[in-house]
């Protein structure tokens, strides 16, 4: 169950057998349907977790009931209402599962042990929320400076696997458009 989770680990940081059966203490494996809430909006959020297989979606609805995407994760990804996590908080975002999916997890008292006793570990988180972080400034840049054409196939280009998996309504939601938008703009890109 932890494979792809030590993969992705031990190509940022590498560990020995013995470090992956310390961390492995700290992780829960976790099975989810599709459709079914990891965390729903005004809930604590406890856990991050890592998808081995599967694919998940981070949101927020408005008062219309409408949508509004901002993160997908596939396997070997992570998805968390990371202020929450860390605040203690109440959720502003929804995360479900898209598919079928299974999860590891790590608590916020395994986290912040892990953070103190094991430095790889510490090394791992900050390249995880420094990529996250490097990713949220590319996808704002484009939203601000990029028209709609260039920016949605920078994301088909970026990320083809959740082009093959998600519907488009959602790739709508994520990119702040309508489905009948990203319809057009998908027919203009490829008439050319």
């Amino acid at each position: 169950m932890y494979e792809s989770f030590f993969r992705n680990f031990n190509s940022k940081v590498a560990l020995t057998a013995e470090e992956e059966a310390l961390i492995k203490n700290y992780l829960s494996p976790k099975k989810i349907r599709k459709k079914q809430y990891l965390l729903q909006d005004g809930d604590i959020c406890k856990n991050i977790a890592f998808i081995e297989k599967g694919a998940l979606k981070s949101y927020s609805v408005d008062d219309n009931g409408n949508e509004h995407i901002i993160q997908f994760a596939l396997e070997g990804w992570i998805i968390a209402d990371l202020y929450s996590f860390l605040t203690g908080e109440p959720a502003t975002y929804n995360i479900d599962a898209i598919e079928d999916s299974e999860l590891v997890l790590i608590n916020k008292a395994a986290h912040e042990e892990l953070l103190v006793k094991f430095p790889k570990y510490e090394t791992f988180t900050r390249l995880n929320i420094t990529n996250a972080y490097l990713a949220m400034q590319r996808r704002l840049t484009s939203i601000i400076s990029s028209p709609i054409e260039e920016r949605y196939s920078n994301f088909i280009a970026i990320y083809p696997d959740i082009v093959q998996r998600v519907p488009q309504h959602m790739i709508a939601s994520y990119m702040g458009l309508t489905p009948e938008t990203l319809s057009r703009i998908r027919r203009r890109i490829l008439s050319k």
